[in-house]
């Protein structure tokens, strides 16, 4: 009985830093109609902010309390909402999402630039020097005490805060309609700004309050966010409650399982994912009403050309073997993943372009799909590689099963905790036996890859993975393309748009999100594959939540509707930040952050790089002479290569010269051409007939206020 009770204080200390960091949350949502993916990392800059003003350098605690939690939170909260939120206000509820990943992406790679995460940083609980609690054969430390009251202080504040001041209903109104809440004298950005500070300031107290208890890790210290959302979700988002009684469900189970669960080699990793199974259980149990602030600003994904595509499969390929032939067998290894990413960033278009659906586990796919290939395919069998497609399409379509229901911010957290599950439990687990088959996955270590074997070929060189893997990247997105021109691909489209008119209108969701979410982890599962085949060895932390979450974010950048979205995602992902480290040492912590850093620059490219990068060098690809001129160009730079008449960095950079000076000649030989073929339209016209160009809007500013 004394360890049951024992165990049961632990849980509730424990559940009381979860109940603060889950109603910041629910405060965020609420108010805001922003779901914070980023919450956790507040917490974090808090806490490593607090361990180097009392530890690092001394300073008395209660100063170091107050400038955290007075001072340094409040301006964080200030900052995200003014730079971070406020631009992408207007945009749709998955951009908004996609914001708070990246600044959750960008803050860990910060934090662990600011702080070396080799240099254990211990941190002393309050009060540490004073006896324990003693309560009947119970013991409750002071620190442990603090953290119970300081939560009931926060869930009394919260409720009279939102329910008995004029600040709490005209936060609570500024969510469900911004333009009338501003009729009745209310002012929606100070209700934003007042929410994101408080937001942030009970993710600092969660964070400060659970760091002595913690590894101080930026990663570990982000996840604990998992048992907050699960806390949340069981308060549906908006009851405080709720919220402290899902917080109390995570923290005692967690606390009981660490006491009782049985000790072998298979369930260590059970308590470690157990938040994220209370998560995806509550995700699918507890009913969940509209998503507040949801809004259905889609755009439209554009139909690829057969020419169009079949010149972009050409042109991947011939980047890949000019690539092969001029790395190095170590910058093969470096460079080897442009294409294997590109087809797990690939996999999004589908998924999250063509019907919406939201998933941030599809590096997880990939890495059930590096598993199948490393332990079916090690001397190189054909077959083995449609085998690690079809079981990763498998258990895409068990995902999709249980997620049906979920949309939105529900079903990224739901993948998100399948994640999690996978991370810190399925792919840890030692070899077993099931029905008498052996099945191993990374076997608490690392799986050993080998090239395919194609047409009685062996590819065990660097160079002919990079080749065989642009192959398999070009012919993805053939067929990737295909399906956005076939029937099936305007289904999706209509899924996207409207599930419930999709639904009404014949077409069966059960069926349509299997296949989706089949198809997309199928894609994913085949770049897993080669990816290992690149690295010839792997681990399970390359197929993380957290390595993940940056090829998702540089996919949404690159436009989640553009064909060519994989491979500028592997190309902006491995290529530009390799070049900067390699030429750079010390700027390898920037690179870090920039997934982060692009992610927040959606806001000013909402229709994705992709699409205007193709705008502007459509010029060239439609010109009879820049063109030839072009290929030519590059030929001839190539073949001056392969003698050895230029390096390497001579060639790419004479090579990019000679596009920008042609996309510039071509542009200015077809502007020239439009305005001499192009008759005089009157204004009135502009838009009907012919298309509305970004200058027309400055003209009738101009036209508007010349007659005022």
């Amino acid at each position: 009985m004394e360890q049951f009770l024992t165990f049961g204080i632990v849980g509730l200390s424990t559940a009381a830093i979860y109940a603060i960091i889950g109603s910041g949350l629910v405060l965020t949502y609420t108010t805001t109609g922003v779901f914070n993916f980023a919450h956790g990392a507040a917490g974090m800059l808090a806490a490593f902010a607090y361990w180097q003003l009392t530890v690092g350098w001394g300073w008395p605690v209660p100063v170091a309390l107050v400038l955290c939690l007075l001072v340094l939170a409040p301006g964080f909260g200030l900052l995200v909402e003014r730079f971070v939120l406020r631009p992408v206000q207007g945009l749709g509820e998955a951009e908004r999402l996609v914001m708070t990943v990246a600044l959750l992406s960008g803050l860990i790679a910060a934090a662990r630039w600011i702080w070396d995460p080799n240099v254990p940083r211990p941190l002393p609980t309050f009060f540490a020097d004073r006896a324990s609690i003693h309560i009947g054969p119970a013991t409750i430390t002071w620190h442990q005490a603090v953290t119970m009251a300081v939560a009931v202080a926060v869930a009394a504040g919260l409720r009279i805060l939102l329910y008995r001041t004029r600040t709490g209903a005209e936060m609570r109104a500024t969510v469900d309609d911004r333009a009338l809440a501003g009729l009745t004298g209310a002012d929606p950005v100070r209700a934003n700004r007042t929410a994101w500070i408080l937001g942030t300031q009970l993710a600092a107290v969660g964070g400060i309050l659970i760091a002595p208890t913690v590894t101080l890790d930026a990663s570990q210290l982000s996840l604990l966010i998992v048992s907050a959302y699960t806390a949340a979700v069981f308060g549906r988002l908006r009851s405080l409650p709720l919220t402290f009684l899902g917080a109390v469900v995570v923290g005692c189970t967690e606390s009981y399982l660490t006491g009782y669960l049985p000790q072998n080699a298979y369930l260590p990793g059970l308590r470690l994912a157990a938040p994220a199974l209370l998560l995806f259980a509550a995700l699918l149990v507890f009913p969940h009403r509209r998503l507040r602030g949801r809004d259905r600003r889609l755009r439209q994904v554009p139909v690829p050309t057969l020419r169009g595509t079949a010149v972009f499969a050409a042109a991947t390929i011939a980047f890949g073997v000019v690539l092969a032939s001029m790395l190095s067998d170590s910058d093969l290894i470096t460079y080897g993943p442009i294409f294997s990413f590109g087809v797990v960033a690939l996999s999004y278009v589908p998924l999250a372009g063509y019907a919406g659906q939201i998933s941030l586990c599809q590096l997880s796919m990939a890495g059930i799909g590096a598993i199948v290939w490393g332990h079916l395919g090690g001397h190189g069998q054909w077959w083995a590689l449609f085998a690690a497609i079809g079981i990763s399409a498998v258990a895409g379509a068990l995902i999709a099963l249980p997620a049906l229901r979920l949309s939105g911010v529900y079903l990224a957290l739901g993948t998100a905790a399948f994640a999690v599950v996978l991370d810190r439990w399925i792919f840890t687990l030692p070899a077993f036996h099931l029905f008498g088959v052996r099945i191993a996955l990374f076997d608490q270590g690392s799986v050993e890859m080998a090239g395919p074997r194609l047409f009685g070929l062996r590819l065990d060189s660097g160079s002919d993975v990079m080749v065989f893997a642009a192959v398999c990247l070009a012919l993805a997105s053939l067929g990737v393309a295909a399906l956005r021109r076939g029937r099936f691909g305007r289904r999706l489209i209509a899924l996207r748009d409207s599930e419930a008119a999709y639904a009404t209108l014949g077409g069966n969701l059960l069926v349509a999100k299997v296949l989706v979410f089949a198809l997309a982890a199928g894609i994913a599962g085949l770049g897993g594959a080669l990816y290992g085949m690149q690295q010839q060895s792997v681990t399970a932390e390359q197929f993380s939540l957290l390595a993940g979450l940056p090829i998702f974010l540089v996919a949404v950048v690159g436009g989640l509707g553009a064909v060519g979205g994989g491979l500028f995602t592997g190309t902006a992902l491995i290529g530009p930040m390799n070049v900067l480290t390699a030429v750079a040492p010390w700027s390898q912590n920037l690179v870090a952050v920039m997934p982060g850093l692009a992610g927040l620059g959606l806001g000013h490219y909402p229709d994705g790089v992709v699409s205007g990068l193709r705008s502007r060098w459509e010029p060239v690809a439609r010109d009879r002479i820049a063109l030839p001129a072009l290929l030519c160009g590059l030929a001839l730079a190539y073949s001056l290569w392969l003698g050895d008449a230029i390096n390497g960095w001579t060639f790419f950079g004479g090579s990019l010269v000679l596009a920008l000076a042609l996309r510039g000649w071509a542009t200015t030989r077809q502007a020239a051409a439009t305005a001499i073929a192009e008759p005089e339209i009157p204004v009135e016209w502009w838009g009907v007939r012919r298309a509305w160009r970004p200058e027309d809007e400055e003209v009738m500013d101009r036209g508007i206020a010349a007659h005022q």
